[in-house]
């Protein structure tokens, strides 16, 4: 004598599916990582300078520098934020204090543009170096080997 148990087709419920379909995940990823990837480059600087072209290879960084620009007409950008000559050298100072675990002070990326004076680089290399800041590294395009 046979007993036939109730199943879930009987009643015409489908019995629940297992399965996991990833291919719309991966398709969404891959465009997440298109987008990422196209944006990144777009994020490293605030301030469009013309740099000029240089054969040197880029650094290796621990951690995000502190930017300085300077534009053609001469107006100074600390990071993103627009800083006049006279207030310089106190915000120069503030950044000086902040010291890495080494005791270091932090790295400086000086950005300026090729058609500047070399006067008006200068000027603001000094003022770095009044305060502190020795690490300082010159931004500039690289260049395409011939």
């Amino acid at each position: 004598m046979a007993m036939s148990l109730p199943s879930a087709r009987g009643k015409g419920r489908r019995a629940p599916m297992a399965d996991i379909n990833v291919t719309p995940l991966v398709d969404v990823m891959l465009v997440l990582l298109i987008i990422f990837m196209v944006t990144a480059p777009l994020m490293t600087a605030g301030v469009p300078v013309n740099l000029p072209d240089s054969r040197a290879k880029a650094l290796e960084q621990d951690k995000k520098p502190t930017s300085i620009s300077i534009e053609r007409d001469g107006t100074i950008y600390l990071d993103e934020k627009q800083v006049s000559e006279a207030a310089l050298p106190d915000a120069l100072a503030t950044i000086a204090a902040k010291r890495d675990a080494d005791g270091k002070p932090p790295q400086v990326l000086l950005r300026a543009d090729k058609g500047l004076d070399y006067g008006r680089v200068m000027a603001v290399m000094g003022d770095l170096n009044r305060a502190g800041l020795n690490r300082v590294s010159l931004v500039s395009n690289v260049k395409a080997e011939r």
